[in-house]
């Protein structure tokens, strides 16, 4: 019943929205998570249709008062008419207030479950897919616009529930009471169906323009936080001040052309239910002329018509909501239904070794049209150290993406002890490498749960990653040692001391690849030599692979490869590589050159 009922409502109120295509598969999808709380919801509904009841009957409580007179001689009259509508409204309030809670219940489990299933689909989604969205979108997306389907799931489906069914109980009951006045109700309600429909294709385009507004101007507020030193340093308030002034405005006229829009409906229904009105009140006077209307029966039929005024009213101005509503979903729908990764083949390790063979690997971008790995060929030993090194975009960050599989080759293949990696299983891929980053990630957490991120806490093993990382003494003098919360991406930290916190996170996960993407470049001399101290201690024993622009972090490297646009130009040690006097003793002589500068 709940089902045919939600199709029924679905289908009627289409009809008004009609003209966009992704309107009614977004409704479908919507209503489609109210299945699994059906119970409830057919509660809701039945109590709406309670309340619906309720309304209808007024008018007929109400009719043998006009018939009988007031002269208080029917008991009828005298008692049981005041009494029906005290309980009537007793009654109405009661089924109103059952009905609101019920759908409230429902439409919050199910804005948890459209949250729990973007949230989640964002954390498996492709690396790809974060190079193309913005920050600022996929927060819009699943803490504000939820809130907007909310508004469809309550007030909406509350009004178009409820109201439809006082709506058509009313009509049921006109009907009844005098058809011929009842059509002239009927022809009108078509045609306010028609003007409100040609105002809905309006208002579906300006809700999804000023959607991409809003997601714009979120992504202004963004950058101007997250980049206030360098907003203050190069005086540019005034210029962020004129980008957020400009989106703003542009914003406010959009919000003012729907409300243009939208407000047109109210009006025009008024004006056509007054010229329904004057039909009625004519065409009754004929018919009470010739005795085929009594007074009771009009002021009944009157009192419907009057009742139908106020849900048909609300059935109108429920289209700006819903019209937002749709728009959100849509949104919503889009986050859900993007592609997550694979997860890849069935086989695992328990620990690997650690050897990583490229065999002919290419990759492109689907925005580039020169390759940014060409026929790579490497073979990393157990336990090597492998640096790579070249000018900025030959592809060393690259390179190592796709040891992870954050992105896969192009062309060719990687192996890992032999195994190519699309026969691993991904996470089991994952849980044999580590990565430290000169971005470091942290977590605005305790020391302790950062330090062992994505694994149960284990105080021992914590405090020794912490000795093992230089950072164990730092820690220790906090006001809370590991129990201290870093801040918003360990700002409350030095930048040394985030970068072992990393490195303390790496010891912690102790996997045996480890890959070091410009892990102290940003660094001052003391803060690097405690990191470099660190780190020595974490590639013990370990498969490593280091991204570097400062070639003395590099030096005692097993093997250094040297890349040149998407190439291996040159391999060997650091010795050997000078001796060449090719790309790397370039590269090398430039960067001492500078120093002595």
């Amino acid at each position: 019943m709940v089902i045919g009922l939600e199709y029924y409502f679905l289908g009627y109120f289409s009809k008004m929205t009609s003209t966009s295509h992704p309107t009614v598969p977004a409704l479908k999808r919507l209503f489609g998570y109210l299945k699994s709380y059906w119970g409830m919801g057919l509660m809701a509904i039945l109590a709406m249709a309670m309340v619906a009841v309720s309304e209808a009957a007024i008018p007929g409580v109400l009719k043998p008062v006009m018939d009988n007179g007031f002269s208080g001689q029917d008991p009828w009259t005298l008692w049981y008419v005041p009494t029906g509508v005290v309980v009537l409204a007793v009654f109405r309030a009661m089924t109103q207030y059952a009905s609101n809670y019920m759908l409230s219940w429902v439409s919050n489990r199910v804005l948890l479950d459209l949250r729990v299933k973007m949230f989640e689909r964002l954390l498996h989604a492709p690396a790809s897919f974060y190079q193309r969205e913005t920050t600022s979108t996929l927060i819009n997306q699943i803490v504000f616009e939820v809130n907007q389907v909310l508004g469809v799931l309550t007030t909406v489906l509350i009004t178009l529930v409820r109201d439809s069914l006082t709506v058509i109980g009313l009509l049921s009951y006109l009907f009844y009471l005098n058809w011929r006045l009842t059509l002239v109700i009927a022809i009108i309600l078509p045609i306010i169906g028609f003007l409100v429909s040609k105002i809905n294709r309006r208002l579906r385009r300006l809700n999804r323009e000023q959607q991409t507004l809003t997601n714009a101007l979120s992504y202004v507020v963004k950058e101007a936080v997250a980049g206030y030193k360098v907003v203050k340093i190069h005086n540019g308030e005034a210029y962020e001040q004129e980008r957020f002034d400009s989106m703003t405005s542009r914003l406010r006229g959009y919000a003012m052309r729907v409300s243009v829009s939208g407000g047109l409906a109210q009006p025009i229904t008024q004006i056509l239910a007054s010229l329904a009105l004057a039909v009625i009140i004519t065409v009754a006077m004929l018919q009470s002329a010739s005795g085929t209307l009594t007074v009771g029966g009009f002021t009944a039929f009157v009192t419907a018509m009057l009742l139908v005024v106020s849900p048909l009213k609300h059935l109108i101005d429920v289209n700006q909501p819903l019209q937002r509503g749709i728009t959100a979903a849509e949104l919503i729908f889009q986050l859900i239904d993007t592609e997550i990764e694979s997860t890849g083949g069935t086989l695992t390790f328990l620990r690997a070794q650690g050897r990583v063979t490229f065999n002919r690997v290419s990759f492109y971008y689907d925005f580039a049209d020169m390759p940014i790995l060409d026929n790579i060929t490497l073979d990393v030993k157990v336990g090597e150290m492998i640096a790579l090194v070249g000018p900025s975009g030959s592809g060393k960050t690259t390179l190592v993406n796709l040891l992870p599989r954050f992105f896969d080759p192009t062309q060719g293949q990687i192996f890992l002890d032999d195994i190519p990696l699309t026969e691993l299983h991904l996470a089991n891929l994952r849980h044999q490498i580590s990565f430290v980053s000169q971005d470091v990630v942290l977590f605005n957490d305790t020391v302790a749960a950062n330090v062992a991120y994505g694994q149960s806490i284990d105080m021992a093993r914590v405090q020794s990653a912490l000795v093992g990382a230089n950072l164990a003494n730092t820690v220790d003098a906090m006001p809370d040692g590991v129990h201290t919360f870093v801040g918003d991406n360990g700002m409350r930290l030095s930048g040394g001391q985030r970068q072992r916190l990393a490195i303390a996170r790496a010891i912690y996960k102790d996997a045996p690849i480890l890959i070091l993407d410009e892990a102290t470049s940003a660094l001052d001399s003391e803060s690097e030599r405690y990191v470099q101290t660190a780190l020595e201690r974490l590639m013990e024993g370990r498969t490593t692979l280091v991204i570097a622009h400062r070639l003395s972090t590099i030096e005692r490297a097993d093997r250094i490869i040297v890349l040149e646009r998407g190439r291996i130009v040159e391999q060997g040690s650091h010795h050997q590589l000078l001796a060449n006097d090719s790309l790397y003793a370039h590269l090398h002589r430039i960067q001492y050159s500078q120093k002595e500068a």
